[in-house]
């Protein structure tokens, strides 16, 4: 199995913290294999050497999210 490389390119905002683990969600713009910057949501351990699934989005996909949430939002 390939090693996973990744760049944590912009640190965006934590969403939320586990005060007994450390682990915190965390909203970054992140490159995964060399590849284009996305979008990224997942939980991070403290020194973000260990991550949990997540969800990546790619720039369109994240300007329709953001669009989505806005009318949600009422903003």
């Amino acid at each position: 199995m390939a090693e996973l490389k990744y760049e944590i390119r912009r640190h965006l905002a934590v969403l939320n913290r586990n005060e007994r683990t450390g682990w915190t969600k965390e909203a970054n713009v992140v490159a995964w294999n060399d590849g284009a910057e996305k979008l990224d949501i997942r939980d991070w351990n403290p020194d973000h050497s260990k991550m949990s699934r997540g969800v990546t989005l790619s720039e369109d996909e994240a300007r329709i999210l953001s669009k989505a949430l806005i009318e949600v939002l009422g903003r």
